[in-house]
């Protein structure tokens, strides 16, 4: 075990796993004040300018999964 303190501390790497073009093109996770984030970055271009940078965003890494839309069954006398 690591002695070493990742408080306010974080890391992001090329996303191998991205497989659409709305994916991140780097994703990691960062730490601020004691809580775990997951991080992702796209590259995006200034329509000013041309320049590129970074757009980020993070979410806590124990934030609820969305739960799924059920499906209307077309029997049920009760639509949604």
């Amino acid at each position: 075990m690591s002695n070493f303190d990742n408080t306010n501390r974080g890391i992001l790497s090329k996303n191998l796993n991205k497989t659409a073009d709305n994916h991140p093109e780097y994703s990691g996770s960062i730490n601020v004040d004691g809580t775990d984030y997951w991080l992702s970055a796209w590259i995006k271009e200034s329509s000013k300018d041309g320049k590129k940078f970074f757009s980020l965003s993070v979410k806590p890494k124990d934030a609820p999964k969305a739960k799924p839309i059920p499906e209307e069954d077309p029997n049920d006398p009760i639509p949604f």
